[in-house]
């Protein structure tokens, strides 16, 4: 298990400032000069591919999800295996887009028991318990600056080896609290926040995709799926299941038309846009290989101080600080 590298405040404080007199570069020109080596390819295996019907003027419109990497949220990410296997979203539709806040795809008539598509057999069933992962915390305090930590964590029950493997790579950051969490930073390319009470859960950022799901204790089956579409719902994390993120194409879903009935969704089949299909990358000819910057990368710490002080030509002044989601993690296509 790759060690889970976080922060205090999750890369949002200041780094030593550099001198005023060096041209200070820009969070993009930090990503295009980062190394082959701290680029990180993502398998077509843990790529969702959704192809909803073409726009009005007859242009595709394709979304590409990457599903959350072990051991996060695998029960969910297990049916969506099976169901884009089965092909079970074909024909489906994006039922519902409530402005600021998510689109939601699915079977628009699982309300109804006589007309519902049925589901593949097999689907697990989640419990409550697994919007959150067991880890173990570990702080040291850097000998340079006492008011720096390092914060990590480690898969909960590992070995003193493994364990160990998760100090190899510490990254140093200036603390500010969140409140929705006592720690925050990011996991093999996601979003996470961390208690010390040694548990960790995906972030509602926008672009991420959830379950959707009735009301407690069901916690869906992953059939049914949204992605954000604007500001960062926290209140909704360790509430609802994040199996994922869009990687590429978040604007066919972000600029469809906006529901007009409760909740943002359409009222009538007509305003509905139909999905012709969702695949697993592995079952898509012609895809391309995306790579995501490594969230253990110096080239991502460098991006992340960039982003919560911004010091280009442009600004005036440093912000000193960013919400982690508005650091987002750089992917590319790779030619």
């Amino acid at each position: 298990m790759k060690k889970l590298l976080l922060a205090a405040a999750a890369l949002l404080a200041a780094m030593p400032s550099l001198a005023e007199d060096k041209p200070v570069p820009s969070p993009g020109e930090i990503v295009a000069a980062a190394p082959k080596g701290d680029w990180v390819a993502i398998p077509a295996s843990d790529l969702l591919v959704m192809d909803l019907a073409p726009d009005t003027k007859g242009k595709p419109r394709r979304v590409v999800i990457q599903l959350m990497p072990p051991p996060f949220s695998q029960g969910w990410i297990g049916n969506i295996r099976l169901l884009a296997a089965a092909h079970w979203w074909d024909g489906t539709a994006v039922n519902r887009v409530q402005d600021n806040y998510v689109v939601q795809w699915g079977d628009p008539n699982a309300d109804d028991k006589a007309k519902a598509k049925a589901l593949p057999a097999g689907l697990e069933v989640m419990s409550e318990s697994q919007y959150a992962t067991k880890m173990t915390l570990e702080t040291s305090r850097a000998l340079d600056d006492p008011i720096t930590s390092a914060h990590f964590f480690c898969p909960h029950g590992t070995s003193t080896e493994e364990r160990n493997a998760c100090r190899e790579v510490i990254l140093k950051t200036r603390g500010r609290r969140d409140p929705y969490n006592d720690l925050n930073g990011f996991y093999r390319g996601f979003p996470f926040a961390f208690s010390t009470a040694t548990n960790a859960w995906p972030i509602h950022c926008y672009g991420m995709v959830g379950v959707g799901r009735d009301l407690s204790p069901n916690t869906g089956s992953g059939a049914e799926l949204y992605v954000v579409i604007g500001h960062a719902p926290r209140h909704l994390d360790r509430n609802i299941a994040l199996v994922g993120r869009v990687i590429e194409g978040v604007e066919h879903l972000s600029s469809l038309p906006r529901g007009t009935g409760g909740l943002g969704f359409y009222e009538t089949p007509k305003e509905r846009t139909k999905i012709r299909s969702i695949r697993l990358g592995a079952e898509v000819k012609g895809l391309p290989t995306y790579e995501y910057l490594s969230t253990e990368s110096q080239s991502f710490a460098a991006y992340a101080d960039a982003r919560a002080n911004r010091r280009d030509a442009f600004f005036i002044r440093p912000a000193g600080g960013a919400d982690i989601c508005n650091i987002p993690v750089p992917v590319r296509r790779v030619k």
